[in-house]
């Protein structure tokens, strides 16, 4: 009885991990990517000058969402984080249009 408690633990700590480092890998790459975008548009600069410094600040955005999900209470609030960045992002990058 004990071994069966003790295996379904397990799994459920590997899949703890395992939606977390997705979340922090593949989910901060978006938001990162996301934030680029959306600064890019707003920055008052021409296309090539507003996407370095974009870029450059997106490269902080990116382990500041690895934290917060390995730092989150669980899996589903690191998802709820990394989906509310990413929706915001792209709702601002939406909203401001292409640059000019």
């Amino acid at each position: 009885m004990a071994g069966a408690a003790q295996s379904r633990q397990g799994w459920r700590y590997r899949a703890n991990v395992a939606a977390r480092v997705v979340a922090g890998t593949i989910g901060a790459y978006a938001v990162a990517a996301l934030f680029a975008m959306a600064l890019a548009r707003i920055l008052p600069m021409g296309r090539a000058q507003a996407v370095v410094p974009a870029t450059l600040l997106a490269f902080l955005i990116g382990p500041a969402v690895t934290i917060w999900a390995f730092l989150a209470r669980g899996p589903w609030r690191a998802w709820a984080g990394v989906l509310l960045l990413g929706g915001l992002f792209a709702a601002i990058a939406w909203a401001v249009g292409a640059p000019a």
